[in-house]
């Protein structure tokens, strides 16, 4: 992907060097230039969201440039989402018009939107495309000008890292497992660290995975010949508030194990990583805008296969807290590697959890792709996180624990089993077993499996979304502020 340049620039809209520049146009309201608003008056031009005209006007200097008269609907009924919605809807069909640099008069607070939404839409994977398509017209925007005196750099700055680490986020969800191997990711995790004097890394292979007692994560990674990680990032910013942690769910290719999976769509598996490569991203991202926070990501990773090593139905594993699991269905493995992660977290000291995981297919039948589903022990804690994601247009939605769904993870002959025999409550029931291992510390759970690819949203289209990135850079923000 071709990497936009973003810039926020004071003065005038008109007075841009853009060969396109955008004006926003909101329901009831006219616009200042009389050729412009006879393209409203003659209904060529419309201000409902999604709708986009073109124009032409005489550019500083000499020549014209292309005017794209974007639809933003009623002023007051205007937030981020609509914002990034209304961006993408430009960027794409500034794209079609051969556009190399768009600039943007954003209303007033909705720059950083604009800038995400733009860069988000933008995004294409073609690393395997041996032959490129020549349409001169693909290219593709080359630079963003966000033009105005209440434009931020800051918010600019900021959405323009976030959606880079989103966007980068979906490049290693996109890559076939074959290349997007847990040493693969362990070697980004690395090279990220080396870019960042705050960041440190620290990387488990298998053997040592064993010797931190990590059984239900071993037991997972046993099947496998492609070498497990346990990837930690330990990111210092210097502030005096809760010691986060950040755990995220990657297992490379998941085929169930001996519980395998049916072969339809099996090929979406690699994109069981999804909540881990949102960690490690969002951290590289959290660094590079020098935030003010202290977090701890844990990313366990591994395939998920099945060979004559596999763990098998009826096994009994140890995790790192020493609870014993009967694994019923290897099939329900991110569960598994999950509580070992999150053991880890805790024993490093962290104060507040998220973890976010592709976990149960349950929860695309509860919440489809708008939300994804929030579970947690605590209400403040839970509070910020979908208040971070409500900001960032990542929304959540949360769902019930309950004692009745702990006592389903009892098992019968260890102290869980990770799968019930009856399907009730499966994502609930997910997030009680989880529970088990955060030592009662703050926790929120984010069930992405509806939400990681197919999101289908004007910004990200049908294929990976990059979710969670976002979220967790802002809930690092607030967390400093």
């Amino acid at each position: 992907m071709r990497e936009i340049k973003v810039t926020a620039r004071r003065g005038a809209a008109g007075e841009t060097a853009a060969d396109t520049r955008v004006v926003g146009l909101f329901d009831g309201e006219s616009l200042d230039q009389r050729p412009l608003q006879a393209l409203v008056e003659s209904g060529e031009a419309k201000a409902a969201l999604k709708q986009v005209a073109v124009a032409h006007e005489e550019a500083p200097g000499a020549g014209q440039r292309r005017v794209l008269i974007a639809g933003l609907g009623k002023r007051e009924e205007l937030d981020a989402e609509k914002a990034r919605v209304a961006a993408a809807t430009v960027a794409a069909r500034a794209k079609e018009l051969g556009t190399a640099s768009l600039s943007w008069a954003p209303p007033d607070g909705l720059a950083g939107a604009v800038v995400e939404g733009t860069l988000l839409r933008m995004y294409e994977f073609d690393r395997f495309k041996s032959k490129q398509d020549d349409d001169d017209s693909s290219a593709g925007i080359e630079s963003l000008e966000l033009a105005g005196d209440s434009v931020s750099e800051e918010e600019v700055e900021r959405a323009r890292v976030s959606a880079d680490a989103a966007n980068k986020t979906r490049d290693l969800q996109n890559l076939p497992s074959n290349v997007a191997t847990p040493t693969f990711l362990a070697e980004r995790a690395a090279e990220i660290a080396a870019q960042h004097d705050s960041l440190e890394v620290e990387l488990l292979d298998r053997e040592a995975i064993v010797a931190h007692g990590m059984g239900a994560f071993a037991a997972v990674a046993q099947g496998t010949y492609a070498e497990p990680r346990l990837i930690v990032l330990r990111y210092t910013g210097g502030n005096a508030g809760p010691h986060l942690g950040f755990v995220g769910k990657a297992v490379t290719f998941d085929t169930g194990g001996i519980s395998i999976k049916p072969s339809g769509k099996m090929h979406e598996m690699k994109f069981d990583m999804s909540g881990g490569a949102a960690v490690i991203e969002s951290i590289g991202a959290i660094a590079q805008l020098g935030l003010p926070a202290t977090i701890t990501a844990v990313v366990p990773s591994t395939e998920n296969m099945p060979s004559g090593r596999s763990v098998k139905p009826g096994d009994i594993v140890t995790a790192m807290n020493g609870t014993t699991i009967e694994v019923n269905n290897t099939d329900a493995e991110g569960r598994l590697i999950l509580a070992d992660a999150l053991c880890y977290a805790v024993e490093q000291g962290v104060e507040r959890i998220v973890d976010l995981a592709t976990l149960t297919g349950a929860i695309i039948i509860a919440l489809g792709s708008t939300y994804a589903g929030l579970f947690s022990n605590d209400d403040a804690w839970c509070e910020q996180v979908k208040g971070a994601g409500d900001r960032t247009g990542e929304l959540g939605w949360r769902l019930p624990l309950h004692p009745e769904y702990l006592e389903l993870t009892k098992g019968q002959y260890a102290d869980l089993t990770n799968a019930f025999e009856q399907r009730k409550a499966p994502s609930a029931y997910a997030a009680e077993f989880l529970r088990q291992f955060v030592d009662e510390r703050p926790w929120v759970h984010m069930d992405i499996a509806g939400t990681a690819w197919g999101l289908n949203r004007p910004y990200v289209g049908k294929g990976a979304s990059g979710f969670g990135v976002r979220t967790l850079i802002e809930l690092a923000r607030a967390a400093g502020t």
